[in-house]
């Protein structure tokens, strides 16, 4: 029996998105050192801004400033910052009730350790040097001197005065995921025949089907697989898609063909790239085998066989 593997993987992707009228506005003020909410129709000030209000529905646009200061709501320490957060060095995250808001703000307060961190503590904005209208403008909190008492009334919140040249309209955000995946020891068997170019899949041993690639368990019965079952190497194409859309990074021209496959011996189709063949000849019942690339660990795609057409009856149970 193969051991168990694991591996490291990374999931990372730039995710583009326009603002509306709101979002926009508290974005550009953040990169003009403002801060904005949104009052809602019983008064509050919500900050962020949001474009409904939670509790009625209604669109929200009545725009305030309101100030760079405010007060702890709740903290927790961070010791061993990870890549890409606000900070290199431990820091507390915080929720950052602002003056002139109802609501609390979440980010970084850079305090020299956690005996320094505090609900109630006085925090201000610490904005970074080159601003581009984002959130990462506020480039953490600071805790602020010791200041006098609050005046009885408070300047916070004020109305927005005047509009800001060249808004920002959308932003970038970077999403990144990174984990260590197991595939447990069913796929790890798979896995260790595809690097002997064997396709290897389980059978349940209620239902006698053959699942590919196997996960340990019969997903119709719910019971353990263990009987270990060599298919294919050859399958039948039983439904397939036309992509025309390039994707980055992925060295293979459009229009191609992307199909469901299902694997002589096999009660599953798996997925496969066919090749070999112009796309628009591509059909359901086509008979195809696998091509290996040197090195590659999996299939790089199938092409023709160039048997007869599998009768329709034969697949059907598996579209």
């Amino acid at each position: 029996m193969p051991p168990v593997l694991k591996a490291p993987v990374v999931v990372e992707f730039p995710f583009t998105r326009s603002l509306g009228p709101v979002q926009s506005a508290f974005l550009t003020g953040l990169r003009e050192r403002v801060v904005l909410g949104v009052r809602t129709a019983d008064r509050r000030v919500l900050v962020p801004p949001v474009e409904y209000d939670p509790v009625t529905a209604e669109e929200l646009d009545d725009l305030v400033e309101v100030a760079p200061t405010g007060t702890v709501t709740t903290w927790a320490w961070n010791p061993a910052p990870r890549r890409g957060q606000p900070l290199t060095t431990p820091f507390a995250w915080v929720l950052v009730r602002l003056d002139g808001a109802d609501t609390a703000l979440l980010h970084a307060l850079d305090a020299p350790g956690p005996d320094a961190v505090r609900t109630g503590l006085r925090v201000r904005v610490r904005w970074a040097a080159a601003r581009t209208g984002a959130v990462t403008d506020i480039a953490c909190f600071e805790p602020l001197p010791a200041e006098p008492p609050h005046p009885a009334a408070s300047p916070w919140p004020r109305a927005r005065t005047g509009t800001f040249a060249d808004p920002v309209t959308g932003i970038v955000a970077h999403a990144r995921l990174d984990y260590t995946h197991s595939p447990g020891r069913a796929q790890s068997a798979h896995l260790a025949a595809l690097a002997e170019r064997r396709t290897v899949g389980e059978r349940c041993p209620s239902c006698r089907k053959v699942y590919i690639p196997p996960r340990g368990a019969c997903p119709t019965c719910g019971v353990p697989t263990a009987e270990q079952v060599d298919v294919g190497p050859n399958g039948t194409v039983t439904t397939f898609c036309v992509v025309n859309i390039k994707a980055k990074n992925l060295d293979i021209e459009v229009p191609y063909v992307y199909a469901h496959i299902a694997l002589d011996g096999a009660d599953l189709a798996l997925h496969g790239r066919i090749a070999g063949i112009p796309y628009d000849q591509v059909r359901m019942g086509l008979r195809v085998e696998p091509v290996w690339v040197e090195g590659s660990l999996h299939p790089d795609h199938y092409r023709p066989t160039g048997e007869p057409d599998a009768p329709y009856d034969t697949y059907k149970e598996l579209l």
